[in-house]
Parts: C-alpha cells; sequence; structure tokens
C-alpha cells in the first residue's frame, strides 16, 4: 500500500475533484494494489495444482542463468494433468453441472492454467511475463462421461520471435482419439518495458513435430494478417461476404421496419441479447494480479450457454470455442459488463468431426458472441476487453427462428461467421 498511501499525502492540499480523480486511478488498476496472497487457493483443485507447481518452478529458477539462445524441444514444454473421477467423487461433483454432464466451463479455465504452465515450461526464465494472447480453437469431437478418468496434456508447438501457440487434448482413459482439442497462443512480455520480447526457438525433430510447426506457422499467419484487417478498418471485406451482408440487411428490411406483417420465425440480432455486470474481485486474480483469463472465458461461457438456452428452448450442447480475443486486461475492482447475443443460428445436415451428431440431418447450430467490457461510471466510459465466440448444437429436427441483422455492422459480422461455419 505504500506508493497509495504517499498519493493520497500527496494530494490532500489538492481540490476535491483533483482527490477523487487520483483516488479513481489508485483503484483503477491491480497493479496498484497490493498482490492477492494465495491467490491459487481460491480456484479449483486443477488450477491450483497448476499454479503451485508454476510458482514451485520459478522459486528454483529464481537464482540460476537462463540460455534464451537455446533452442527448446517440444517435449520439453510437454504438461500433463489427470482428471480422476472414478477416484475422487468430491473432484467429480466439481465438474457436473446441474444436468449430470460435464460443466464445461470448469474446464475452460484449467485450460487457460495448463497453457500458462506449458509456456512456462518453455521459456523458464521466471522474470518473464507470459499471458494469454488468444484462444485460436477448442473443439469438441465428442461426449465424455463423469464416471472415466480423463488426462489433459498439451505442449509448444509453434514459436515466433515472441509468442508461442500452444496444442492440448483431452482423452478418456482406455481411448486412443481425444474428445477435444484446444489451440492457444501466449506472448512473452518484458517486466519492465511491457513490451513483447524475444523467446527461445523451438526444436521440433520428429516428422510430426515438425508438421505440427509449420501448420503452427501457417496459423500465425492469418492471425496476423487478421490483426491488420483489423486495425485497418478500411480493408475491403472479401467481396463474397460483402454480399451475403447485403443481402442479410435486405432481408432484415420488413422486420424493421414492418413487423406486424414481417416472417413470425425471424428476429433481430439485438433482440437475442442477455447482459450481466459483476465487480472483479480479487478471489479471481491470477498470479499477475490480474483477472484471470480462465475466469473470464468461464464467465462468458455460462452467459453464452444462458442465451443459446432462450434462444432455442431447450438445453444446447457445446461444440466449439470459434475464437477468443484478449485486447485489455481486466484489473481487481474493475466494474464488467459482459453482453451475449446470437450472431449465427442455421440448420445443419452434417457436422464433421461430432460422432455425437455423425449420420444426424437438420442439426441446429448456434454461435454466440461474448463481448466483456470493462465500465468506468465516474468517467461514463466502457473500453472492450475481451472478445468470446463459442458455437453449441441442439437436438436434430429442432426449428430455430432466423436471426438477422439491424444494421450493416452487425450484418458484416454475420456474414463473416457463416463464413466460418461452412467448414464445419
Amino acid at each position: 500500500f505504500g506508493n497509495t498511501n504517499n498519493a493520497y499525502h500527496h494530494v490532500r492540499t489538492r481540490t476535491q475533484q483533483q482527490e477523487q480523480q487520483t483516488a479513481r486511478r489508485a483503484f483503477s488498476s491491480s497493479s496498484d494494489l497490493p498482490p492477492v496472497k494465495h491467490a491459487s487457493k481460491f480456484k479449483g483443485p486443477i488450477v491450483n495444482q497448476l499454479w503451485d507447481l508454476r510458482l514451485e518452478a520459478k522459486q528454483k529458477a529464481a537464482n540460476q542463468t537462463i540460455d534464451m539462445e537455446r533452442p527448446r524441444p517440444p517435449s520439453e514444454s510437454m504438461t500433463k494433468i489427470a482428471y480422476d473421477f472414478e477416484d475422487d467423487e468430491f473432484l467429480m461433483e466439481r465438474y457436473r453441472n446441474p444436468f449430470g454432464h460435464l460443466r464445461f466451463g470448469k474446464v475452460l479455465e484449467d485450460l487457460d492454467a495448463l497453457a500458462g504452465n506449458i509456456a512456462y515450461n518453455h521459456v523458464q526464465d521466471p522474470t518473464v511475463n507470459i499471458v494469454t494472447a488468444s484462444v485460436d480453437r477448442i473443439r469438441l469431437s465428442g461426449s465424455v462421461s463423469l464416471e472415466t478418468n480423463q488426462a489433459l496434456t498439451g505442449k509448444v508447438t509453434f514459436v515466433g520471435t515472441s509468442s508461442m501457440e500452444i496444442r492440448m487434448q483431452c482423452k478418456s482413459d482406455g481411448e486412443e482419439d481425444p474428445w477435444m482439442e484446444a489451440y492457444f497462443t501466449f506472448v512473452a512480455m518484458d517486466p519492465e518495458t511491457k513490451r513483447p520480447m524475444k523467446i527461445p526457438p523451438l526444436d521440433p525433430t520428429t516428422w510430426l513435430e515438425k508438421d505440427q510447426f509449420e501448420a503452427g506457422r501457417r496459423r500465425a499467419e492469418l492471425r496476423k494478417k487478421a490483426r491488420k484487417k483489423q486495425k485497418n478498418m478500411d480493408t475491403p471485406l472479401d467481396p463474397e461476404i460483402e454480399k451475403v451482408a447485403v443481402d442479410l440487411l435486405r432481408e432484415a428490411g420488413p422486420l424493421k421496419n414492418v413487423p406486424a406483417l414481417a416472417n413470425p420465425k425471424s428476429i433481430l440480432m439485438e433482440q437475442t441479447k442477455l447482459q450481466n455486470c459483476e465487480l472483479a474481485q480479487g478471489t479471481a486474480a491470477n498470479l499477475a494480479n490480474q483477472i484471470f483469463g480462465g475466469f473470464l472465458m468461464r464467465r462468458a461461457f455460462d452467459l453464452a450457454f444462458a442465451t443459446a438456452y432462450v434462444f432455442k428452448g431447450h438445453r444446447p450442447r457445446f461444440v466449439e470455442v470459434d475464437q477468443v480475443a484478449f485486447t485489455i486486461p481486466v484489473s481487481v475492482g474493475d466494474l464488467t459488463n459482459f453482453q451475449a447475443q446470437v450472431i449465427y443460428a442455421d440448420v445443419h445436415d452434417e457436422l464433421r468431426g461430432f460422432n455425437v451428431y455423425e449420420g444426424q440431418k437438420n442439426v441446429p447450430l448456434v454461435s454466440i458472441e461474448v463481448s466483456a467490457w470493462v465500465v468506468e461510471p465516474e468517467q461514463a466510459s466502457a473500453k472492450l476487453s475481451n472478445k468470446f465466440i463459442y458455437t453449441f448444437a441442439g437436438d436434430p429436427g429442432t426449428e430455430i427462428r432466423k436471426v438477422l441483422p439491424a444494421n450493416m455492422e452487425e450484418a458484416r459480422k454475420m456474414s463473416v461467421q457463416m463464413a466460418n461455419q461452412k467448414t464445419m
């Protein structure tokens, strides 16, 4: 509290308005607050275990000289955690949702924590800040039983200059094929400059590791191109996507202008919205004293599930995290507003790669976008912190309403998601 108290002492002679502004600044960032003691103890048992292991590794490396030029093989970052559901009833209940299935929001927290450990095992320097840059895809290919032990494993598959791609899979005991695959991107930050810093290169040796490295390099290039397009708002969209957007907006005309005469099976995107608002508590902080990214993903997932549930009228089945972008961190004490809406809804005759729906026709698929905003009431402002896109499937043959955009921005967003879903 030293710096904060000194700041208050220094401004006692200022005007009341200046004092209020200083107080707001003092508590607007978790970097000005004392670190949360025993942060891992407030999390689930898997996150707790992973964070304790990372802290232990950092303490061991504190007095060692780390060679940041030495290439690391993927095996050096390989990490595994076990869900002993068969032997630990309390663990099983922690991961059981009200319907008796896996509580996937908890798994999202574990994935982020595991990816953080994997990233650290590659870098190995305890002074480097390693942060989640994005979640590129988490995809399910089957169902999972809480009566069976599960194993979650992962390793670094690609390294750029300052970023690394981490691939994780989850398998049921006795099964060869994973039922879940996830790709996370982490970035190493210099603790002094707060800018990306160079990390040790990856040394893939087997043919499989080399193939995974090349695939990771291609994904990294696509992400760079996407970021450039996002920064340059004047960059035109693909002509086909733009045409679909225009057609969608035209189709929405009756719903906007003569709703009483419009197709009753259609609904505007803005009418599918749900939201919640909460204060970021210290118990949700990570080891860097910011709000844990896995916690934000879980909160967003829960709201997305509720949005899909309300829209479809029956319990949705989660199938994919399409994209998660972490723009700015959420600090302890921030007022965070989660806003969710349906950005895609259609019926598919085949979902490739999902054995649950193999051979099924007329499977409804719904994509939910969740935006997390950091709200500053004193400043009457809000900043976009994170964006999440979750996709859910429904019971085959179930009818869903057609979602239409109210403006060109929504139309483009919807047409991009429609193009993405063509690969499913």
